[in-house]
């Protein structure tokens, strides 16, 4: 039983990334399909899929499309509910999809001036009031979720759920942009960083340069460093 999942170029496609983590956080087994995100193909490589027609999409090995990363999510876990995908309590998988749905439907402008890219970290970015207020509004989900069901690990709910799925993009974006957040905040975005899944998604995406680069700015950087 293989899911088939179509995603775009790995340096800068964030929900590409929330949908591979999602199969390969939970040993999912998947084959992984390119689709031209940013080579101008992409509606010919997704026109079997229609009408889904964004990154990612999920076949299922009955052959069933899911688009929309949410509804990949939940598709996940009902068909692997041993696989931990959800918090395990009630509570903490209630504040869980509470974060996850946020996170689906909001924080529009930090998504607009900082949309995700591993090439650099930028030095010198001034964040708008608007997107200081994504920042505090992500901090205080963060906060909550950690204070409330997240002292047994360094996830939001102690064990990495699909809540760390969704804020994986988010703690690239910190890092990538400069963004001052708190000790705490910083903390987290830092075991994203040091994990292997997501080292092993820059390595990959270093392979798959994209001309021009999107999302470059006119400010001092310095290469994200790849391990080795």
């Amino acid at each position: 039983m293989t899911y088939d999942l179509y995603i775009g170029h790995k340096t800068y496609s964030s929900w590409s990334l929330r949908g591979w983590l999602m199969m390969h956080k939970f040993g999912l087994p998947v084959r992984e399909h390119m689709v031209g995100l940013y080579d101008g193909t992409m509606a010919q490589d997704m026109a079997h899929l229609a009408p889904a027609r964004l990154v990612p999409t999920l076949q299922l090995p009955d052959g069933t499309i899911v688009g929309e990363s949410l509804a990949i999510a939940e598709t996940l876990a009902e068909r692997h509910p041993d696989a931990g995908l959800w918090p395990s309590d009630a509570g903490a998988r209630a504040h869980a999809r509470w974060l996850v749905a946020e996170m689906h439907a909001g924080f529009g402008a930090l998504r607009a001036d900082c949309p995700m890219q591993l090439s650099y970290h930028y030095q010198g970015f001034a964040a708008s009031k608007a997107v200081r207020a994504d920042l505090n509004r992500i901090e205080a989900l963060w906060a909550m979720a950690r204070a409330a069901h997240g002292h047994s690990g360094p996830w939001l709910f102690g064990a990495y759920s699909l809540a760390d799925v969704f804020y994986a993009p988010v703690a690239m974006r910190i890092a990538g942009y400069g963004l001052g957040v708190s000790a705490p905040a910083q903390a987290y975005v830092q075991s994203h960083l040091e994990d292997p899944d997501i080292t092993r998604w820059r390595v990959e995406g270093a392979t798959e340069p994209v001309t021009p680069e999107p999302y470059v700015l006119d400010l001092p950087k310095r290469p994200w460093r790849l391990p080795g």
